[in-house]
């Protein structure tokens, strides 16, 4: 729906009005403001077909569930898939990129329930791979925002990086004089003010004309180790552009935030876009030096957007979420704006728990099946809160799917089963939660100690809030230690995750078995016959491991012939058969990483000791790779490894299952 706010003021009739950007000229001289209100789905088409008619090539998003990555459950960015390309690797489809990445992080869970803050968000995309830099992306996205979506410039705040004096790296004036400029040729007067810190914002707030913010390098430096101190060495960097919508002084605590500036905690300013410039690199004796071909990486949130094309500071309200709350208030017969932190709960958290149903994830006790779970569940709860107690997924979820109608099937691959996977969680809920209220029972008389209360979340899955809860409705006493006692048991519970977690990731591995321990040398010597027969610079980008086959990722963009994997099947077969030694040892990782020559993908984040399995001739191995082990002791008792499938992983990266008989 498009609606168009009129402000004019004119003395005598218009007979003809001409639409021109985003006024409206008349002919008597007056202008006329609009501001078109889209929903969700009109926006990220906008921004598509504009970065298009820009000469960008629209790429698929990657799956929201990863697979195999040590560091992250989800896709939590929408730059994450684009990372290898961002640190210099081509891209297949050219220079210029643009997407719309669906993301979720659970980092913030607890602070779901204000206008804006949700696990889920889509994040637009665009990407200048050694092409465009400031001036087109700024332009750009200022255009995108005032003509295609309609903002009132005048609301529009940015930020910029102030400089390093430490490390040699300039103020970003030319970011700021760009930004001068743009806000020049629509009329407005757009004044600097240097901050540094938002501590600083928070006692200054904002004067006169001001519109363009310098920040420190923890709100404007981007780098993968975070700010300058932390940057890692060798890798692309460079400050970043941030893009501001006001929704009017009156949203501005200045009690509980200070004053207002574009990086307060306040509800006035929402960042709605960032432009990263990579245009330097961390040298080994930690300068920086400026690079010659410079990237840029922007991400804007869909639904930030779109919130604040209707001028509304929550997000709850937009398209992608409001028929979920309004089917909510239908059910549970309640208002949404005395109700809006379970209302925004639910609706934030089932739509998470569609996304990733939908990509064939399915409710668990383990990493990301659990993280569907907890989504689930935490929504029935506050569902209870609201008074609906029967189940009521199968009205809601019908609505969130035709949301997500347009977004592909490549990513969306089991929309159809959705609904009973989920259905059928929210029964087995139910059952846990009565099982839960009789297990209370038997506390009537004795009343509860903070470590029952958690065998009560552990063992029957009857979550703290609604016992405690249950336990002041019936009068069951609790021990003013109970909380100290449940959150003991509790961070002994996550350090045990931790430990298990670490074992679970090394290497990828199901166990330390024979046969699990065949398939994890197999899988060196597949990498190792892909980087000499494919491309030298093949990595891993994933694995899994069971005693049943493997399960191996790495950047190709493109698909493997069938001639390539035959002989990729008779090279492994080839080393297997030639019963080659594998031996290991451990090395400082400098010397690991410059002298041996030692295959890794995470050397920033290794420790300075570490293994190295060397497989064949220690002087010109077949293969040599960090890793945690375990491995066969010589390749003849591998057995014979074929080749079951090759098939895309996600954008730019493949995946071979493969067997050993």
């Amino acid at each position: 729906m498009t609606t168009i706010i009129i402000i004019a003021h004119f003395d005598k009739k218009v007979k003809h009005k001409e639409k021109t950007g985003n006024l409206l000229t008349l002919s008597s001289g007056a202008k006329i403001l609009y501001n078109i209100t889209m929903n969700a789905s009109e926006v990220r088409q906008k921004y598509l077909d504009f970065m298009k008619s820009k000469g960008h090539v629209v790429i698929e998003p990657a799956p929201l569930v990863l697979e195999n990555d040590p560091t992250t459950l989800f896709t939590g960015s929408g730059m994450q898939p684009l990372l290898p390309y961002l640190l210099g690797q081509p891209h297949k489809e050219g220079q210029r990129l643009t997407d719309s990445q669906p993301c979720l992080r659970l980092q913030d869970i607890d602070d779901v329930g204000d206008p804006r803050h949700t696990t889920v968000f889509e994040m637009l995309g665009n990407w200048s791979l050694g092409d465009y830099f400031k001036e087109e992306q700024i332009r750009n996205f200022f255009t995108f925002l005032t003509k295609e979506v309609g903002l009132d410039p005048t609301k529009i705040y940015v930020t910029c990086f102030i400089g390093s004096e430490k490390y040699g790296i300039p103020r970003d004036d030319e970011a700021a004089k760009i930004w001068q400029q743009v806000f020049a040729e629509v009329g407005i007067k757009a004044d600097i003010a240097e901050i540094d810190t938002a501590e600083n914002g928070d006692k200054r707030g904002i004067k006169g004309d001001e519109r363009i913010f310098f920040y420190n390098d923890k709100e404007n430096w981007w780098s993968r180790g975070g700010g300058i101190e932390t940057t890692p060495i060798g890798d692309p960097c460079g400050p970043d552009s941030e893009v501001f919508y006001d929704f009017g002084e009156e949203h501005q605590d200045e009690e509980k935030y200070g004053k207002a500036h574009p990086a307060s905690d306040g509800a006035r300013f929402m960042e709605i876009g960032n432009q990263v410039f990579m245009q330097y690199r961390r040298l080994e004796d930690g300068s920086f030096e400026e690079l010659e071909h410079k990237n840029v990486d922007f991400g804007a949130g869909l639904e930030r957007i779109t919130a604040a094309s209707m001028d509304s500071y929550d997000v709850f309200q937009i398209s992608l979420l409001k028929p979920i709350v309004d089917k909510l208030v239908s059910l549970s017969g309640k208002k949404y704006e005395s109700n809006t932190a379970e209302m925004r709960v639910i609706a934030d958290h089932l739509r998470g728990a569609y996304l990733l149903s939908a990509q064939g994830l399915k409710p668990s006790n383990k990493q990301q099946g659990y993280a569907l779970r907890r989504l689930i569940r935490r929504a029935i709860l506050k569902a209870l809160n609201l008074g609906i107690e029967q189940d009521f997924l199968a009205e809601v979820l019908p609505l969130i799917a035709d949301n997500y109608k347009d977004l592909p099937d490549s990513i969306l691959t089991t929309r159809e089963q959705v609904l009973d996977v989920l259905s059928h969680e929210e029964q087995a809920f139910r059952k846990t939660l009565r099982r839960g209220m009789k297990e209370l029972a038997r506390f009537q008389k004795d009343g509860l100690t903070g470590n029952e209360l958690f065998m009560l979340q552990d063992t029957y899955g009857f979550p703290l809030e609604l016992s405690v809860e249950e336990a002041y409705r019936q009068d069951i006493p609790l021990s003013e230690n109970w909380r100290q006692e449940f959150d003991a048991a509790l961070e002994e519970q996550r350090n045990r995750s931790k430990t298990a977690s670490k074992g679970m990731f090394k290497g990828g591995l199901e166990d330390h078995g024979e046969q699990t321990t065949k398939y994890h040398t197999a899988t060196h010597l597949l990498l190792a016959a892909l980087q000499k027969l494919i491309d030298p610079e093949i990595g891993q980008q994933g694995s899994n491991i069971t005693a049943e086959r493997l399960r191996f990722d790495f950047n190709l963009d493109r698909k493997l012939t069938p001639e390539e994997k035959q002989q990729i099947e008779d090279q492994v077969n080839e080393w297997i058969q030639a019963d080659l030694k594998v031996v290991h040892d451990e090395y400082d990782k400098a010397y690991a990483r410059d002298t041996l020559k030692a295959h890794g993908q995470f050397w920033d984040k290794y420790p300075e000791k570490l293994t190295v399995y060397t497989i064949g001739d220690f002087d010109n191995p077949v293969s040599r790779e960090v890793c945690g082990g375990p491995h066969v002791e010589h390749t003849g008792v591998i057995g014979h490894f074929k080749i079951k499938k090759e098939e895309s992983s996600s954008a730019g990266v493949r995946r071979i299952k493969a067997i050993v008989e």
